[in-house]
């Protein structure tokens, strides 16, 4: 039996390119759902998972749909081969019921993890690169320490509240009271 699987991003994207597809292929079932693939929570893939039987094919319009990052698609697919079902992707072509099916999706899969890497060894050379040139990254601090020195002097001799101190600064409470916590520790 072919189960499909069909998801979008957000509420206002449609389903209907993906539906169609899977039923077009002879989907007898498909689970939908509207939920970001970064989240680990995903209902209908889980009932999916939970109503596809040995020997039935997952069929997912893209592998994208089924996992955000080559970890979860791996997990899952190594989920669906121990209780003997296979995956179909239709845009990439890939069949994991057929031995160059298993071959392409793991060599998509080691090219993803590459250009993964790739892409993280740029981002630690660009951030080495900004540090030797003596730029910071990070968050901006919320206030310069002169201001707070000021909003300090007023905080100690109790001029103005708090509140007014942070709505002069442009700053909530909690801010202050991390930039006071800190001060205090020196």
């Amino acid at each position: 039996m072919l189960v499909g699987y069909a998801r979008v991003s957000t509420l206002d994207q449609s389903l209907n390119l993906q539906f169609d597809a899977l039923k077009e292929v002879g989907c007898e079932k498909v689970f939908t759902e509207k939920v970001s693939g970064a989240k680990a929570d995903r209902p209908e893939l889980n009932k999916a998972l939970e109503f596809i039987r040995s020997g039935d094919t997952l069929v997912v319009w893209k592998l994208d749909r089924l996992g955000r990052s080559i970890r979860q698609l791996i997990d899952t697919v190594n989920i669906l081969n121990e209780r003997g079902i296979g995956l179909r992707s239709l845009k990439e072509s890939i069949d994991t019921t057929t031995s160059s099916g298993k071959l392409i999706f793991h060599i998509f899969c080691a090219l993803a993890e590459f250009e993964r890497d790739v892409i993280r060894e740029r981002t630690h050379a660009g951030l080495a690169a900004a540090r030797a040139r003596g730029r910071k990254g990070g968050r901006k601090k919320a206030i310069t320490p002169d201001k707070f020195k000021m909003a300090f002097d007023l905080y100690q001799k109790k001029e103005l509240s708090v509140d007014k101190i942070c709505e002069n600064l442009g700053i909530n409470r909690r801010t202050f009271y991390n930039y006071l916590a800190e001060h205090q520790k020196k």
